[in-house]
């Protein structure tokens, strides 16, 4: 099969691996779709890998007979692998599993989880079914298009009573509006890049502001002086950061989704003296299932605007060239073109 190689500073290639194999509850997937999220990045600082991509969507390849799933069903393939028998597992909350298991040697496979590629290995409590109504190309969205921020406006209980600020307009932010504006909220976006800005008005941002114009006060302004009820961090931006916190009502909720580093909290003014409750929120919960297909269900026009831009896999250098101009929102991969 098929792989993407980054190979060095901004190069990359496609390289042959030998196809996965199945075996027990891991099962091979034909990726359909490969939606792209933060692996420009690597590609920009020259980090050299062929193990590339955590979001998928496709149709199982190959399967063992005792397996839940069968040749053919179309799939969502969710990111990192899990146990499937601890609490978290057990409650959905999967992504938080600390006994991931080694999947390639448990199946004798070279290669095959990444999803930048033909085919991947998967185990079978790690698909979400796809209805035949949805499209790989929508269905790729449960992953980091509108995952991460689903989860979060759940978590939060985020309805249409709330003022929801959300920091960071790529692609996990433009999907944060869509999730917020769903439940029903005003959502005011921050962001620095025009074009994002106005792609988070077209999927139904009340307000796009540019943090470097005082967004603050604005933010301040917007909420009668009270500030956001509900804040979400999608930029893992230590300023954008530090704005989601002092934005955020007394007695609010920020909720924490875009990777990040070192970030000072003042435990008395922004805890204790604010009453914030800080979240760390990674993904959706798999109990949420038929919440998130519904979703995307009722979502395909705002999907299409996200949905930006689509590439062949053999291009897989041009997109990630347009991923760093930030001239775009999600972007995907075909793995057959």
């Amino acid at each position: 099969m098929k792989v993407v190689a980054i190979t060095g500073k901004q190069k990359c290639e496609l390289v042959e691996k030998p196809d996965p194999k199945p075996k027990d509850n891991i099962v091979v997937v034909k990726v359909h779709v490969a939606p792209m999220c933060t692996e420009y990045k690597m590609y920009k600082e020259g980090q050299v890998s062929n193990n590339l991509g955590h979001e998928a969507v496709g149709e199982v390849a190959e399967a063992d007979p005792s397996s839940r799933v069968k040749v053919g069903d179309r799939v969502a393939v969710m990111p990192l692998d899990a146990c499937g028998k601890c609490s978290l597992c057990a409650s959905g909350d999967y992504i938080y599993c600390k006994n991931r298991p080694d999947v390639l040697s448990k199946t004798g496979s070279e290669a095959g989880r990444a999803t930048y590629a033909q085919y991947l290995i998967k185990q079978e409590h790690l698909l979400v079914p796809l209805p035949d109504d949805i499209s790989y190309e929508h269905g790729g969205m449960s992953c980091c298009g509108l995952g991460p921020t689903f989860g979060a406006v759940r978590r939060m209980k985020t309805d249409a009573s709330h003022t929801v600020l959300i920091t960071g307009m790529g692609p996990v932010g433009l999907g944060g509006v869509i999730n917020a504006t769903y439940a029903g909220s005003r959502v005011i976006a921050v962001e620095m890049h025009p074009h994002r800005r106005k792609l988070a008005k077209e999927l139904g941002a009340a307000e796009a502001l540019d943090p470097n114009d005082d967004a603050l006060s604005a933010i301040l302004d917007l909420t009668g002086g009270l500030g956001a009820d509900k804040t979400i961090d999608c930029s893992g931006a230590v300023p954008a950061q530090r704005l989601a916190i002092e934005a955020t009502r007394r007695r609010g909720e920020v909720a924490f989704v875009g990777e990040a580093g070192p970030l000072e909290i003042k435990v008395s003014n922004d805890m204790i003296r604010n009453g914030l409750s800080l979240l760390g929120v990674w993904h959706w919960n798999l109990t949420d299932t038929d919440q998130m297909i519904q979703l995307i269900r009722d979502s395909g026009e705002k999907l299409d605007k996200l949905i930006t831009h689509t590439f062949p896999m053999s291009r897989t250098q041009d997109a990630f060239e347009l991923q760093m101009t930030g001239e775009c929102g999600k972007v995907l991969l075909n793995p057959w073109q």
